[in-house]
């Protein structure tokens, strides 16, 4: 699969926010010992997993609606959609053969 450098940089910057944060986070609360670190490490990994995820469905759902914008606008699904506006098209088959 291609992921574009605009996506790849726009999901490189999500993830690192969201792992920064929360370290951070959990950092700032002191002291720390061995649970403070076991349970960082599952919380980083946890969120790690939801925002790559996430980042994965924005960029399916951006990249769907460019598609249907592209069908949308090209001359060929015009012509498509004009010449099925006509009521001779539409007309229901006579199946009584």
């Amino acid at each position: 699969m291609y992921i574009s450098p605009r996506t790849a940089l726009f999901r490189n910057v999500s993830l690192a926010v969201a792992n920064g944060t929360i370290t951070l986070v959990i950092l700032l609360i002191a002291p720390l010992g061995l649970a403070a670190v076991i349970i960082n490490t599952i919380l980083i990994t946890v969120a790690t997993y939801a925002v790559g995820t996430t980042s994965d469905r924005a960029k399916r759902f951006r990249s769907s609606g460019d598609r249907i914008i592209k069908w949308l606008s090209s001359t060929s699904q015009q012509a498509e959609l004009f010449s099925l506006s006509g009521k001779q098209s539409l007309r229901r088959p006579d199946f009584r053969n």
